[in-house]
């Protein structure tokens, strides 16, 4: 038997979390049965959406239970294997408990090739975030040559890769961020036609206005809120938006009130659609081989932040909350 780390869910958060609402333990690790496998943790990936599972109400994934350990998804290393489906060394990628080690039945992880891309990109651009680009912006977005497209939370891990693929699709891409850091690299490193940082712009209604003269015909909504209502007052006729993720709202105590939007979508004729990456499952397969041509092509770009040492997972949870990330906010071990 071998000993292991643990982080569990001491208590659920009241307003935004902190690491006083985790708790590491030790411990002794079961012997594995048959077409189970022994995985060593390498990457961790904190995502926004692990805020709502520690919330006591009923959503589309069942809460985190307090005293039990959170769970994401992790790329790892098998150290042992008592499946025909898997040897030692082999790497993986799946949904597993925040632990040093783990044992894991073998069909609830799946190889993955480090020869297409670092293993950390299994959990961004390869992973749930690319995924949830590419079919969010493709399949419910349809972007057509020549349209405008703004993208809020533009420098998380979705964003980035949501605006480079509206600018595949020959479209004029607006950036929404929250550092002077992060617009530079947008436009710099990623090429996107203007970027807005909504922390220091005294009129965020005005200057999406000015950045998109021709209005906004898909607006990918990673946050919500303020910004949110800024920009929908912008859209066009037909346009299409795109709701992947509220991050503005996961920590309110209080239902806020905001603009009635409804009139707006009547008048334009206008599509709001909320969407999980889970929803495209049956086309995961399609999803990776696109994405992992473009990369090869050097068509599409990436950035990870990455945070050493696997004490630091609530530390680089609670990270996402205030903008400490550009990019995929990762945990090495």
């Amino acid at each position: 038997m071998m000993n292991a780390q643990q982080i569990v869910l001491a208590n659920r958060p009241e307003g935004m979390p902190t690491k006083e609402n985790f708790r590491a333990e030790s411990i002794t690790l079961p012997p594995l049965n048959q077409e189970e496998v022994l995985i060593k943790g390498l990457y961790f990936s904190v995502d926004p959406y692990m805020r709502g599972r520690m919330k006591d109400v009923e959503s589309y994934a069942p809460p985190f239970p307090v005293n039990e350990p959170v769970y994401g998804n992790v790329v790892g290393e098998i150290i042992d294997s008592k499946s025909a489906s898997f040897k030692e060394g082999d790497l993986v990628r799946g949904i597993l408990p925040w632990a040093t080690e783990a044992v894991a039945k073998a069909q609830s992880v799946v190889k993955i090739d480090a020869s297409i891309a670092d293993p950390s990109y299994f959990l961004g651009i390869l992973g749930m975030p690319g995924l949830t680009a590419f079919f969010g912006l493709l399949y419910i977005g349809k972007p057509t040559p020549g349209e405008t497209v703004v993208v809020s939370g533009a420098a998380g891990a979705v964003g980035i890769i949501a605006g480079q693929i509206a600018k595949l699709k020959d479209c004029r891409v607006v950036a929404i961020a929250g550092s002077d850091e992060k617009i530079e690299m947008l436009k710099e490193k990623f090429h996107f036609d203007e970027a807005i940082n909504y922390k220091t712009i005294p009129d965020l209604n005005k200057a999406i206005k000015d950045a998109c003269p021709k209005k906004v015909d898909i607006y990918f909504d990673n946050v919500g809120g303020k910004i949110s209502d800024a920009v929908i007052v912008n859209i066009n006729t037909h346009a299409r938006i795109v709701l992947c993720g509220q991050i503005s709202l996961y920590n309110a105590t209080e239902t806020p009130v905001g603009p009635r939007l409804e009139p707006l979508l009547v008048t334009k004729s206008a599509l709001m659609q909320g969407f999980l990456v889970g929803d495209f499952k049956n086309k995961f397969s399609e999803g990776i081989q696109q994405l992992s041509q473009w990369i090869k092509a050097g068509a599409l770009k990436y950035h990870e932040t990455i945070i050493d040492g696997f004490d630091k997972l609530p530390e680089a949870f609670a990270g996402l909350f205030s903008g400490k990330n550009i990019g995929k906010m990762i945990v090495k071990a």
